[in-house]
């Protein structure tokens, strides 16, 4: 019982310092919702990202292999494609998004398990969980050795935290942004901003992994 209320407490250590930054790029993502990018596509896409996440980090759980930081690091082109799209070509994007709205909000299916299959299939859910494996890469060479040292109860419990802290996340986010004065400055410069901070975003996790190294000209 020991064990568990340890593995417990270092559940909510790591997530909370492996995903702080992650309450910037939520801010962004609950401040552009609308008809089209709804709410559940930030949860489910948040969610999806971190599943991806923990299965990647599961190999030091069996002994498996580590992974290299300098090709972890390779998933911040990710968020670099992302933006370089939206500050390309917003009005495409937003198009390509109303029409496969449009085609959910006419389909017959009123099933809440179709829906929610539906929202998941939603390309802006796909969009937040590609920025959350992205910048979620460096959690892996921290949850590799994390995992490794605990049993299948031990990990189970930590398992749990993260998943549940994923929703706190979520949910301190959203009310972050019903704050008057964070919410207006979001109304305002949010759209505008999210690419290039998404670029940047992607430019820092390859930098800070040491990705860049791995270029000729820069070796050179």
């Amino acid at each position: 019982m020991n064990k568990l209320g340890t593995a417990f407490i270092e559940g909510i250590i790591a997530f909370f310092f492996t995903n702080i930054d992650d309450i910037i790029i939520l801010l962004l993502f609950f401040s552009q919702i609308n008809t089209n990018f709804r709410r559940r596509h930030i949860f489910f896409g948040q969610y999806l990202g971190f599943t991806a996440i923990i299965i990647a980090s599961l190999p030091g759980f069996f002994g498996g292999l580590v992974v290299r930081r300098e090709l972890i690091g390779l998933l911040g082109i990710l968020p670099i494609v992302i933006g370089l799209k939206q500050l390309l070509s917003p009005e495409e994007e937003t198009t390509e998004v109303q029409t496969v709205t449009s085609d959910f909000k006419q389909s017959p299916h009123r099933n809440p398990i179709i829906s929610f299959i539906l929202s998941l299939l939603h390309p802006n859910t796909y969009k937040v969980a590609a920025v959350t494996i992205a910048n979620g890469g460096d959690n892996i060479s921290i949850y590799i050795p994390l995992f490794a040292g605990h049993n299948f109860a031990s990990l189970g419990v930590i398992l749990s935290v993260f998943f549940v802290m994923v929703g706190v996340w979520c949910f301190i986010a959203y009310l972050l942004t019903l704050q008057p004065t964070i919410a207006d400055i979001l109304t305002r410069y949010g759209n505008i901003l999210v690419p290039y901070v998404l670029i940047c975003l992607g430019l820092f996790i390859m930098y800070e992994r040491g990705t860049l190294n791995l270029l000729p000209w820069v070796k050179a």
